[in-house]
């Protein structure tokens, strides 16, 4: 088991890309566009609904509302940093 920071804000910035603000201070991007073509991702295909992304209810990682979402180290160590804390 991975020990990561949470996010704690996240938003869709270009097509499949985010933004994701961790709780150490961190930001980073997250490029998902080899991702959406895995049958688990495709719905993200569709722009409208990729950028409905948002903090999961546990507050670990990030989702979709029909349950897509991210192995919370998958989503900090997949990451481009932009921003060191």
């Amino acid at each position: 088991m991975y020990i990561v920071p949470e996010p704690i804000e996240v938003k869709a910035i270009e097509k499949y890309k985010l933004y994701i603000k961790f709780e150490n201070g961190e930001e980073k991007i997250l490029d998902m566009g080899q991702d959406i073509n895995e049958k688990f991702y495709a719905k993200l295909k569709d722009y409208e609904y990729f950028k409905d992304v948002k903090i999961s209810k546990t507050g670990i990682t990030i989702e979709w509302k029909n349950g897509e979402d991210i192995a919370p180290e998958n989503l900090y160590y997949n990451s481009e940093t932009i921003k060191n804390r």
